[in-house]
């Protein structure tokens, strides 16, 4: 006779949940990838070291990682809130590239 292993159940909700982190965790990389890659063209090794230098005595470093920690911040509130609309279904889901081209611009502090 057969028995169900329910340890190895998975369910829908399990399911859902998987699939909902696997997005998250998609996107997120994208984004910081995004990121760190607009960091790298002044050469900082990526977003957080540049926002190190909010306050530096080098002007040209302070505004850059004053600029860099605003759009971080800008950056993370848009994409939050629209990943939460696509997971309640209430906007389709973009893929990561299109989602990549919707995310604030950003300018260089002259």
């Amino acid at each position: 006779m057969w028995t169900v292993d329910v340890s190895k159940v998975v369910t829908a909700d399990q399911k859902a949940a998987e699939a909902r982190a696997a997005l998250q965790s998609q996107y997120s990389a994208a984004i910081q990838a995004h990121l760190d890659g607009k960091a790298r063209e002044r050469q900082y090794d990526g977003a957080q070291t540049a926002i190190t230098y909010r306050g530096d005595p080098n002007p040209q470093f302070a505004a850059e990682g004053e600029a860099l920690f605003a759009w971080r911040s800008a950056v993370w509130t848009y994409s939050t809130a629209e990943l939460v609309k696509v997971l309640a279904g209430e906007r389709p889901q973009p893929s990561v590239e299109e989602f990549i081209a919707e995310l604030p611009a950003f300018e260089w502090p002259s």
